[in-house]
């Protein structure tokens, strides 16, 4: 019996040790947040500047652990999963990222907070632009990593890279085909889309795979790309407002968006900065954490 017992509180130490691969700092606490209609699931930590870092599809939040520990220090850090993702609720609809960009506002009404930087990878540069361009008094600066933004620039020349064909992945029978098979699926862009494969590291995908198995995540994920469509006619829309005038950096990695990141967002900001990471893909935090952390902690720290 003492065996047993030393045995199940040895696997349940373990498996948050193998789940949650770089925990985020003893600062930060998590909270689930009404906002904008869902529930939208937060990790918080830190004083100063808000800051708002905001994750890509294959991947949640936990993705920003290490640029959270080095920005905490003197910042506010709010770190949310997209609606549909990670452990944030999963509404029957609002995945286009005009609707996401209100969560995010929705969020920072719920912690009071006001002008922020903003920090995004992926999806995430889809919601930070629908959240910039409709609250940009609000935004000091605005980093975008490695994807593009529907509508803008050459967008209907990067949708025909055969690469990008999940962007058009997506219904009934596709969940069909990825239920229960959610690792297979995932591993496909982790392996594709990265310089060196072995860095987007096991253990880390067994944690986003589990997470993306729970109950409606794989059709949010869906939805997200479902919604491209309309993302793009809202970006135009916000477009013919004006460009962004905040300061933009663009990161690209050199195997993956590289300098086209930055080429992308001169269609959308009049003050854009370019950064190339070199020998990553597009898992930038994966692949290259420190050379994306330092990059990210000087164009924020920088002057205005």
């Amino acid at each position: 019996m003492l065996r047993l017992m030393l045995l199940v509180l040895g696997l349940a130490l373990a498996t948050p040790a193998l789940a949650q691969v770089q925990p985020f700092p003893a600062a930060f606490v998590e909270r689930d947040i009404p906002a904008n209609g869902t529930t939208i699931h937060v990790r918080v930590g830190g004083k100063g500047p808000a800051v708002v870092l905001l994750h890509g599809y294959g991947e949640t939040g936990d993705m920003w652990a290490p640029l959270a520990a080095n920005l905490v220090r003197d910042h506010l850090v709010i770190v949310p999963d997209l609606r549909g993702l990670g452990l944030s609720a999963h509404p029957g609809g609002g995945y286009d990222k005009k609707t996401q960009g209100n969560d995010v506002a929705g969020v920072l009404a719920a912690l009071k907070a006001g002008k922020v930087d903003l920090v995004t990878h992926d999806i995430g540069n889809m919601v930070g632009y629908a959240f910039a361009a409709e609250h940009r008094d609000r935004v000091r600066r605005f980093v975008l990593m490695d994807a593009p933004v529907p509508g803008i620039g050459p967008w209907e020349e990067i949708l025909k890279n055969p690469l990008l064909w999940h962007f058009r992945f997506g219904g009934p029978d596709m969940e069909r085909l990825v239920a229960g098979r959610e690792r297979i699926y995932l591993d496909r862009f982790w392996n594709e889309f990265s310089a060196t494969p072995a860095r987007f590291s096991e253990a880390s995908r067994q944690h986003y795979a589990a997470l993306y198995a729970r109950p409606g995540s794989m059709h949010a994920g869906f939805e997200q790309f479902k919604a491209f469509d309309q993302d793009a006619k809202d970006n135009q829309a916000f477009l013919s407002e004006g460009k962004l005038n905040m300061p933009v950096l663009a990161i690209g990695g050199d195997h993956s968006f590289g300098p086209t990141m930055a080429m992308v967002m001169r269609f959308a900001a009049s003050n854009v900065q370019e950064s190339v990471i070199k020998d990553s893909g597009h898992w930038l935090m994966e692949e290259q954490p420190g050379a994306t952390v330092a990059t990210v902690r000087a164009f924020l720290d920088a002057r205005p």
